[in-house]
């Protein structure tokens, strides 16, 4: 498996250009990936944490007016976890709408990071661009990245609109974590599902290590006492298993990686929230740890299957039963944000592999989420809901 290297982009623009069909999108692929490029055998090569800090430094030289970043934590092995902003004022901490994007909860699922640093790359290139008539029809702004053919002309979402990136920037605050679990994403050749703080066994003799890693996205506190009043339903006998692939950890927000985002969410007004991860190209929303229907599920029903419309994936909800069926999940970021914090929260689970090596699909699933993030970007302008969130018990 390649990862991302400082390279030509001849190769793969000759790729993407022969399988994708003319729009806007190929027309800034020397932008968008002018950093990219395919190994020998034509794999697609994914970011590295390291050259994901160059783009940063890149990008923050070049429009030090919409973006910054900042490390909001160290992980066990001394990497910074980087929190990235895109709004007008960016230095500001104005009263909008907070948008919140996070990828890599899981470091062996390298498209959900992929998908937001092209976001990233999107805005800033688009932002100070002027309205391009992109399909050269005399219209412009006419087709945006939303999975439908607006203009009827045959090509789907080839002609996006610049002043939709533009009001999205001075309307809304954009917080990003792309990699959430460098330590893991970095780890071999494949990366690690879990972090890499090293586990002491259930007894905690500190002498007798005996693996490593907690899975992130079960180290969330939401409802954590479900594992004790049900823990069949919970699988407990897994999950506290510091062994298993879904270790919770000793206790909820154990980790650094779960406290940054826990500090960031409690000193920052987020109205919507995305966690990406891979694989099997679908969303759901809470509970999913419960058939329990959520306080706002028209929202949910909503915005997931608009959702649905731009990126093509099956949108996963309860059933409807008269008592709740327990099961599935805890310790779900989208459950606490949405629990605790009265955050709308989504998982999205992209592509069909872990990571994906085809250019063609990870390009897909990018422009795709580029759609997807501006959607919930401008939902967030009106999204006003009250705090009626209860206990799934």
């Amino acid at each position: 498996m390649y990862k991302f290297n400082l390279k030509s982009i001849t190769l793969i623009i000759s790729i993407f250009l022969i399988v994708i069909p003319f729009n806007s999108i190929a027309s800034d692929m020397d932008d968008l990936f002018d950093n990219k490029n395919c190994s020998i055998d034509d794999s697609y090569q994914y970011f590295t944490y390291d050259s994901m800090i160059d783009l940063f430094i890149d990008l923050k030289k070049n429009y030090s007016d919409i973006i910054s970043f900042e490390s909001l934590g160290k992980t066990y092995e001394g990497r910074d976890i980087w929190m990235v902003k895109l709004s007008d004022n960016v230095e500001i901490d104005e009263d909008e709408p907070g948008v919140l994007l996070i990828g890599a909860h899981h470091g062996n699922e390298w498209p959900s990071f992929e998908v937001l640093l092209y976001f990233i790359r999107h805005l800033t290139n688009f932002y100070y661009k002027e309205n391009t008539d992109d399909d050269m029809d005399g219209e412009i702004n006419e087709d945006p990245i939303d999975g439908f053919d607006n203009d009827e002309d045959g090509l789907v979402d080839e002609d996006p609109s610049e002043d939709r990136v533009r009001e999205t920037i001075n309307n809304t605050q954009i917080f990003l974590f792309p990699m959430l679990n460098p330590d893991g994403v970095e780890y071999g050749e494949i990366g690690s599902r879990k972090n890499r703080v090293p586990n002491h066994g259930p007894f905690g003799f500190k002498d007798e290590i005996t693996s490593y890693g907690v899975n992130l996205n079960r180290n969330y506190g939401y409802d954590w006492i479900l594992y004790y009043l049900f823990p069949f339903n919970y699988r407990l006998f897994v999950n506290a298993i510091d062994s298993s692939f879904n270790y919770r950890g000793p206790r909820p927000f154990s980790e650094n990686e779960t406290k940054t985002i826990k500090y960031f969410i409690e000193n920052q007004n987020i109205s919507l929230a995305l966690s990406y991860h891979s694989y099997s190209e679908v969303m759901f929303y809470p509970w999913y740890h419960t058939s329990k229907k959520a306080p706002h599920e028209d929202i949910y029903l909503s915005i997931g299957e608009n959702m649905s419309k731009i990126n093509k994936y099956r949108l996963i909800t309860g059933g409807n039963y008269i008592i709740p069926r327990l099961g599935g999940t805890l310790g779900t970021f989208e459950n606490w944000a949405y629990g605790e914090h009265n955050i709308i929260s989504f998982t999205m689970e992209l592509c069909r592999s872990h990571i994906p090596t085809d250019p063609n699909i990870i390009l897909d699933a990018c422009i795709k989420h580029v759609g997807v993030n501006l959607y919930i970007s401008e939902r967030a302008l009106d999204l006003n809901i009250e705090n009626i969130i209860t206990s799934v018990i």
